[in-house]
């Protein structure tokens, strides 16, 4: 398998006001390949958040390499860091942050128009990843008209919407009831069998992480 993602010693630190430097990441390293799904677990406040948002080129480190795909992005400019976004990585959060005046299948179109892909076409993509979890009846609903378990479906086929090579995961079934969770997942993990592309899931809960092809644990800024 190829290697989508390669984080090396990711260093990151906050000063957040206060005298000294709250170091959250110290020396950071993972591999990720494509088709390979990997739990991130920690404590609440260690930093998962952080690292998934420096894998995810929303945030810089203070030292160390974003590799994706090949590419080192971790010194590029602000227009190709948000293409790379754009195109090659999907984000999901706990809470799905769906539009709400827009239907589901609205939500998964409009990412794929500011990619430039046409109407049509857009449209046709929304409701093929819709099928696939299960929800083409929601496809013109709106997320107010949607449980929690479906408007979290929603949100995995918007991040899939422009074909990412990466997705990463924030806690994406943590406002979930255990049976919702459990559907929710399966979802996901079928998506992403499906396409073949990397998946780095933060979580608090064991039992999901245990199902996924390996667990890393962040511990005292570092992965093991």
């Amino acid at each position: 398998m190829s290697e989508m993602l390669r984080l090396d010693g990711i260093e990151k630190g906050y000063h957040l006001g206060q005298p000294g430097e709250i170091r959250v990441l110290n020396g950071a390293d993972l591999t990720l390949s494509a088709g390979e799904i990997c739990a991130l677990v920690a404590p609440s406040g260690a930093g998962k958040s952080t690292l998934l948002h420096i894998a995810g080129l929303l945030d810089t480190p203070d030292a160390g390499t974003v590799t994706l795909d090949g590419d080192d992005l971790t010194g590029q400019g602000d227009r190709a860091r948000t293409r790379a976004r754009r195109q090659r990585i999907g984000f999901v959060y706990q809470f799905h942050h769906l539009l709400p005046e827009f239907t589901a299948a609205e939500n998964i179109v409009l990412p794929q128009l500011a990619n430039g892909i046409a109407q049509g076409d857009a449209r046709a993509r929304a409701e093929m990843l819709l099928d696939r979890v299960g929800l083409t009846h929601r496809a013109d609903h709106r997320p107010a008209e949607m449980s929690g378990g479906e408007q979290q479906r929603t949100a995995f086929c918007r991040a899939l919407a422009n074909g990412p090579r990466l997705l990463l995961a924030d806690e994406p079934t943590g406002n979930l009831d255990p049976g919702t969770s459990d559907t929710v997942f399966g979802a996901l993990v079928g998506l992403v069998r499906e396409t073949g592309m990397a998946a780095l899931i933060a979580t608090h809960n064991l039992e999901l992480a245990a199902r996924m092809d390996r667990v890393v644990r962040l511990e005292g800024g570092v992965l093991v």
